[in-house]
């Protein structure tokens, strides 16, 4: 039997008794859709946990008891009878890459292999598969997540002789987990010109055995020697369309069934960005898009007036930010550091973008009044940040809610926690990062780093600074119900708990994920809670997320996503 009945209903009985009291009701007034009979978080103080919600067209009508929204129930009103199960806002994706999510699906998925043989063994299969010279694309492997390391590895990573050898004549690039790095055989360095007296690039470096020659790794910005190699393989303009489109629908589709009605895409280069415009004033996109534009200064000058859009499609996007990497992640010790790495002496990590361009993107952030979002991990990388940020708003004093961004703020020096409270910085955080990454953060850090300044949410939100949540798909999977149950436990793969004074309550965890999200974009007018008047973004979960067992969290699946009132995911 259906957990939640679906009814097309006449209000009967209970209808007439309450049209005696009530005043006369316009066929207009009637809802589109009614939920009804659950537990309805509204994330809204004024009106806390409510019974029933009306919708008419895009829009929260009202919410209130079953009795409250009776008479908002006509006779072509859709009504769902909830049977006791939580509803929430949509789930605000804070931080994440929208064609990457589409992008992963399409490619190799090595997010759960066990170890650097399970990848040799995926690349062989898929060289049996394909044409000759085919690239073979992949991401999502971790050498710290791996059950063993090869014995020939180079700081942890194996070299790319194996992979050479089941694909000599086959291109391949795999990401790294964190698209800090990736890794290449030897068919895809020689297309890329890559050999022993190849210098590091700016912003990147290659990994290279005892006798300098490359392993096949390729760290930071150096990655992007290996990516620009790859043209795609000749193909046509149509073909590359029909890809991105392709990208789009798997992105959309992968979102809305795991309940994630709006997404923050953290960083899009120009033309992304026009073809997602053109599918939003089409009505194509499934899902809401916040935008950072990720591109060079000098295209950003040349550019930014025609890539700015604002709730463009009915609400479906919006170009709000600039996007810059001034260092890289910690899993490849790619963190910009004030300290050595606990695991590498002499070294404190990567400058990725130079201070003095992420400076001047800050200046045309300022000149055309969008957010600045500038992706920083490492202590000196957040406090470098947090330093150009406060030099602007010092010398803009009337420009007041900035809201400026600093995406992931995973590790803090102590005197920098309080800075983002005062400066009113937004700290974009993953909680998923937190138990993904905290095996190594103390192989990285040591234990004292780790405790005074790796993912403090209570710090940071002591100060009064706005912690938002979200996963960096494709790093981690979209699913925000993992990512929700990491902030309120913090609960790693083998049960200990890293730092549980640093949990959030389940409801801090709830605003992590709807309401913060739609502040730090400027979008709390229209979205985050369940206010009469809002978008009808929400989410009907199997789970009592807010008062279930925290070990049953984890089992919580999404009934329904319902964007703009339409039901567009039903489990």
């Amino acid at each position: 039997m259906s957990m939640i009945r679906v009814t097309s209903i006449f209000v009967g009985v209970l209808g007439m008794l309450i049209t005696t009291w009530c005043p006369a009701q316009d066929s207009r007034t009637h809802a589109d859709l009614v939920l009804q009979g659950g537990r309805i978080a509204t994330v809204d103080p004024e009106l806390g946990e409510v019974d029933a919600i009306a919708i008419k067209g895009d829009r929260i009508l009202k919410v209130g008891s079953i009795l409250e929204i009776a008479n908002l129930i006509g006779d072509e009103t859709m009504v769902i009878e909830l049977e006791g199960k939580r509803v929430i806002p949509g789930f605000i994706e804070g931080h994440a890459h929208f064609t990457g999510v589409g992008q992963a699906k399409m490619n190799l998925d090595l997010m759960n292999v066990r170890n650097w043989n399970e990848v040799i063994e995926m690349v062989a299969k898929a060289v049996r598969n394909a044409k000759p010279g085919e690239w073979i694309v992949g991401r999502g492997w971790h050498q710290e997540k791996w059950d063993s390391i090869p014995a020939d590895s180079v700081e942890g990573f194996p070299t790319h002789h194996q992979l050479s050898e089941v694909s000599p004549d086959n291109p391949v690039h795999l990401t790294h987990a964190s698209g800090h790095a990736s890794f290449a055989n030897r068919k895809a360095m020689e297309l890329a010109g890559i050999s022993g007296t190849s210098p590091d690039p700016e912003g990147g470096d290659i990994l290279r055995d005892e006798s300098g020659e490359p392993i096949g790794v390729f760290r930071e910005k150096a990655s992007g020697l290996i990516s620009r190699a790859n043209t795609g393989g000749g193909t046509s303009r149509r073909a590359q369309f029909e890809r991105m489109d392709r990208m789009i629908q798997l992105a959309s589709e992968e979102c809305l069934k795991k309940g994630v009605t709006s997404f923050q895409d953290a960083g899009s280069g120009f033309a992304t960005i026009s073809i997602l415009a053109e599918k939003a004033e089409a009505g194509e996109l499934g899902v809401r898009l916040w935008m950072m534009i990720r591109e060079s200064n000098e295209r950003l000058k040349a550019h930014i007036g025609e890539a700015k859009h604002y709730r463009i499609g009915n609400n479906f996007l919006t170009v709000g930010g600039l996007k810059r990497s001034i260092d890289g992640a910690l899993g490849s010790r790619g963190a910009w550091m004030l300290e050595d790495y606990e695991d590498k002496a002499d070294w404190r990590g990567t400058e990725t973008d130079p201070v003095a361009e992420v400076i001047e993107t800050s200046r045309i952030a300022m000149e055309n009044g969008l957010q600045m979002c500038a992706h920083a991990i490492g202590d000196r990388a957040n406090r470098e940040v947090l330093d150009i940020f406060e030099d602007y708003y010092t010398r803009f004093p009337d420009r007041e809610d900035l809201r400026w961004r600093i995406e992931h703020s995973q590790h803090l020096h102590p005197d920098d926690i309080p800075r983002f409270g005062e400066l009113g910085v937004i700290a974009s955080m993953q909680g998923i990062h937190c138990t993904s990454d905290a095996p190594w953060v103390y192989k990285r850090l040591g234990e004292k780093r780790a405790e005074e300044g790796a993912y403090v949410w209570q710090k940071l939100m002591a100060t009064g600074a706005i912690v938002t949540n979200g996963t960096d798909a494709p790093v981690e999977d979209i699913d925000p119900i993992a990512s929700y149950y990491a902030t309120v436990t913090r609960r790693t793969k083998d049960g200990s708990v890293f730092f549980p004074d640093q949990c959030m309550s389940r409801m801090e965890a709830l605003k992590s994920y709807t309401i913060n999200c739609a502040y730090a974009a400027f979008e709390e007018d229209i979205k985050g809670s369940l206010t009469p008047g809002k978008l009808a973004d929400l989410v009907v979960l199997s789970k009592d997320i807010l008062t279930c067992p925290a070990d049953e969290i984890r089992d919580a699946q999404v009934l329904y996503t319902i964007v703009g009132g339409k039901i567009v995911y039903r489990k």
